[in-house]
């Protein structure tokens, strides 16, 4: 159904003004630049006493070069890493990755026990429901900027086996 001109005259402006401010992605889209898509992004909903939670997500490559995300930083932690769930001698255990590789025309999932974002010192506690900015920087120093909602996530098998007891020093 085409918009009234004045609206979409209005959203072509906040469209234009958004994409100067450094691709800033409308909540109802998922967020894209013209090299990556995110895609049901989240933020673990974690107790208030935690100082630390994890935001997964889809991570899609139209492009025709591979990708890599080399950092990650959101105003609602003091810190935030790329992290992997590595199997060391039979125990998993979580390690800061250099980067997230994205390949060319395909996608990579950040999701629990493995790929992930680590939001480290949470400035606040976070609310179901509410929404936590994250800005996502590639190895072309292009950044992407997007909205994440904090939602809590069932684990399969009754253990969680995710970031309650994870503390960085």
């Amino acid at each position: 159904m085409p918009r009234p001109l004045s609206h979409a005259f209005a959203a072509g402006l906040v469209g234009l003004a958004l994409t100067l401010a450094g691709q800033v992605a409308l909540a109802e889209a998922p967020a894209r630049t013209d090299l990556l898509q995110i895609e049901e992004a989240l933020v673990r909903a974690v107790p208030p006493v935690s100082t630390t939670t994890a935001a997964f997500m889809v991570l899609h490559n139209p492009g025709e070069r591979d990708l890599a995300v080399v950092d990650a930083s959101s105003p609602a932690a003091e810190v935030t890493e790329l992290h992997n769930h590595v199997d060391v001698d039979g125990v998993m255990q979580m390690r800061q990755v250099p980067e997230i590789a994205v390949p060319a025309g395909g996608s990579t999932e950040l999701a629990p026990g493995g790929l992930h974002l680590m939001l480290i010192d949470l400035v606040a506690p976070l609310e179901e429901g509410e929404e936590v900015e994250i800005t996502l920087v590639l190895e072309s120093d292009e950044t992407l900027t997007f909205s994440a909602p904090v939602k809590r996530i069932e684990v399969m098998g009754g253990g969680d086996h995710g970031h309650g007891g994870h503390h960085h020093h």
